[in-house]
């Protein structure tokens, strides 16, 4: 077993609270020192509450999920004996109501294009199997409840 930490810091600083108008602007604390901007959804809390320019919890599931394969992939091309240049995924969450009515994120779609080199490329079929197991092993798509989809690159 691994337990993960991540701690996360708000202040009111002062601001009225109770006419919901304060700040949602926050930030995520990581072992190492990373300090991440963090802030409500400018899709979910209209600015000025919500900071366009720090990370949402939306946006960062979504890149999670996205880190996940990746990694995973990589790690299955290098045992498969590729060599992979480049990886870059155009990922997407969508939000909508799920089957119990209520508002989740329901779908993951991943657009991963990958540069290979080296002296072998993977056929067709076998940077299917790559990504097929990378998804099967990604712990952080095991734990979702929303498809996730792997789709070629745009």
């Amino acid at each position: 077993m691994q337990t993960f930490s991540a701690k996360v810091t708000w202040d009111r600083a002062g601001a009225p609270f109770v006419d919901h108008r304060y700040s949602r602007a926050h930030a995520w604390h990581f072992d190492g020192g990373l300090e991440v901007p963090a802030s409500s959804s400018p899709l979910s809390v209209p600015v000025p509450m919500s900071d366009p320019a720090a990370l949402d919890p939306e946006e960062a599931l979504v890149a999670s999920v996205s880190s996940c394969h990746m990694l995973f992939f990589l790690a299955f091309a290098a045992k498969g004996g590729f060599v992979v240049d480049e990886y870059r995924d155009s990922a997407e969450g969508i939000m909508d109501k799920n089957a119990a009515g209520k508002m989740a994120m329901v779908r993951f779609i991943l657009r991963p294009a990958v540069v290979f080199g080296g002296e072998r490329e993977p056929t067709a079929a076998q940077l299917d199997a790559l990504h097929h197991a990378a998804h099967e092993h990604c712990y952080i798509a095991n734990s979702l409840l929303a498809e996730v989809i792997i789709e070629g690159p745009v």
